[in-house]
């Protein structure tokens, strides 16, 4: 049998509509991809099924190719911010972060800094936590280094006086404005 045939018997070639997946992943709290229970330990798959990450309303994410579609476990954001780098001073500071998959962000309009209130069981102990809103409704973590630095670099307060920085022309206070 032809290479060609063999491609279209497989479907390989289909025109339908994609199929619907039970993949078996999940990507913990610290930005691990586990499939069937295993760490995925080669990052080039990993960074393969980050390109096909979305998320939809409800906050659901999903992988999608063309062929295939499924629903994946996310703990609490698919990925980390594992450093960034900072150049300028007060509203000519530009900010880049990088993700742990060695992507880059410019934290600005298009990649904003947001905090998310963790639920906890005493309402007194609120935690909130910095992310980044990444393109496709996706989110990335700091990690608490890198939010440490970045907290470190604030050097100016909104107009009700909450501390933060700027980047690519926008402020970010660097806490919750509605805990």
């Amino acid at each position: 049998m032809k290479n060609i045939d063999k491609a279209s018997k497989a479907g390989c070639n289909s025109t339908s509509n994609p199929v619907k997946r039970d993949f078996q992943m999940r990507i913990d709290q610290e930005g691990r991809w586990y499939h069937e229970g295993g760490l995925i330990k080669r990052i080039e798959l990993v960074k393969l099924f980050a390109n096909v990450l979305s998320v939809d309303e409800t906050g659901q994410h999903w992988l999608r190719t063309p062929v295939e579609f499924g629903q994946i476990e996310v703990e609490d954001a698919p990925f980390i911010i594992t450093t960034f780098t900072s150049a300028g001073e007060k509203k000519e500071r530009v900010i880049r972060a990088s993700d742990n998959l060695g992507r880059d962000y410019t934290i600005g309009p298009n990649t904003r800094l947001f905090f998310k209130n963790l639920a906890v069981k005493d309402a007194a102990l609120a935690v909130s936590r910095p992310y980044l809103r990444l393109p496709a409704g996706l989110v990335a973590k700091l990690s608490r280094p890198v939010w440490y630095e970045l907290a470190n670099l604030a050097d100016d307060e909104d107009d009700e006086g909450l501390p933060g920085l700027w980047s690519s022309g926008i402020f970010f206070a660097l806490q919750p404005q509605n805990l």
